[in-house]
């Protein structure tokens, strides 16, 4: 990857220490590039200094390490690294707020902090998912400030705790106004992949609101046939596997289970705000996932007296073997039993940031029912002789609460 003349880096990450932009940083200095990360947090700054990683992800520690000690990736605090590089990624968390609304100016709002730092003849790639429109709006805030700056939204598409093999492996959607714009953008992202996908930005933009919205959707349907095999005594994972065995027409059916996570819902809901929150199947679809819990703790409730019961939730992150616990239904599922059980108990082996866990084995004694929250490994062939609600099916047994 070459530098442009004038410039001293070819990359800068804004928002570079998190889940999303760490890893691309890494991966791009990992392919030979000169990378710079921008983040607020002085704390995650001076750990990737170090060599460490913020948070999990495979096969992403050896790369750092190797990046900060060879030069080829730094870290820092001051927004003035931003005038360094060609290139600038920007990886901003885009939250809908408590009415479900989002925020077409948080991506604006939060540029304005470096603005004084973009420069002539940079490319600014938007990289976290957007509310259509905003690739625009920043086309005008920099048109505004009378800078010579191309921009491309170019969305993530990795999940956690793949994302240094799939940066490498999925094909990358990259858009733009005009056909330079394009080009550098399928330069930049060419160092990671040959597998480039041409849109303009709204399609682009869309695109990525399509396919959380699908998968959210996608997940819906499956957890209503658990709730409706459940609430008829019947053992929905039975029904699934029985339908799905050499049957081509149902093999993409999943298995039941929290559907949760910083950008499924999330997003489910920006698609409904963009389209006069006329999205029916989205609007149903964050009824029956935001319900689950409540439905597994009524479905308990029917058979076991929770008022004198110790619930044990096996897990706290919003995945399995993950230690993220942004958005996790866990919690809400917590949150409804604090009102339902005599005591609720929590334990996760990945999770360091909740004070409150406790080690398995403590859970699993003082615990009179167990829920399992998060399909962790770790969970597997667990042996207890306590009643189970294990919509993930984990066990490999009877999921029926």
């Amino acid at each position: 990857m070459e530098r442009a003349e004038g410039f001293s880096h070819q990359v800068v990450v804004i928002g570079g220490a998190g889940r999303v932009g760490l890893p691309l940083a890494v991966a791009m200095a990992d392919r030979g590039a000169s990378v710079l990360v921008y983040d607020v947090s002085e704390a995650a700054v001076a750990l990737v200094n170090d060599g460490g990683l913020p948070f999990d992800e495979p096969e992403a520690g050896p790369k750092l390490k190797a990046a900060v000690s060879s030069g080829a990736l730094r870290a820092s605090t001051d927004p003035s690294v931003v005038a360094l590089a060609e290139n600038v990624v920007v990886v901003i968390g885009t939250p809908v707020d408590e009415h479900l609304n989002p925020d077409p100016q948080a991506i604006p709002r939060a540029l304005a902090a470096c603005a004084d730092f973009f420069r002539d003849g940079q490319l600014m790639v938007l990289r976290s998912t957007v509310f259509p429109g905003v690739t625009a709006l920043v086309e005008r805030m920099l048109a505004g400030r009378g800078l010579a700056v191309d921009v491309s939204f170019c969305p993530e598409r990795i999940a956690e705790g793949t994302a240094m093999t799939e940066l490498l492996e999925l094909p990358q959607i990259v858009s733009g106004r005009d056909q330079r714009t394009i080009a550098r953008a399928a330069a930049l992202f060419g160092v990671l992949t040959d597998q480039i996908i041409e849109m303009e930005p709204e399609e682009a933009e869309l695109a990525k609101l399509f396919t959380n919205s699908w998968r959210y959707i996608k997940f819906a349907a499956v957890n209503q046939f658990y709730m409706i095999a459940t609430s008829r005594g019947l053992d929905f994972e039975r029904i699934r596997a029985g339908l799905t065995q050499n049957y081509p027409r149902a093999q993409d059916m999943p298995g039941a289970g929290f559907s949760a996570g910083p950008c499924l819902f999330k997003d489910t809901m920006q698609l409904a705000a963009f389209n006069d929150n006329n999205f029916a199947l989205g609007h149903s679809a964050m009824l029956v996932n935001e319900g689950l819990p409540l439905f597994v703790v009524s479905q308990l409730a029917q058979h076991h007296d929770l008022s004198t019961s110790t619930v044990g939730i096996l897990g706290a992150s919003f995945k399995a073997g993950s230690d993220d616990i942004r958005s996790s239904l866990a919690y809400k599922l917590k949150r409804i039993l604090s009102f339902k059980a005599a005591r609720v108990l929590m334990t996760d082996p990945y999770v360091t940031v909740d004070p409150e866990l406790l080690p398995l084995d403590q859970v699993l004694e003082l615990s009179d029912i167990l829920i399992v929250a998060t399909p962790h490994p770790e969970y597997r062939g667990l042996l207890t002789d306590k009643p189970v609600a294990d919509v993930w099916n984990v066990l490999r047994q009877d999921v029926r609460t």
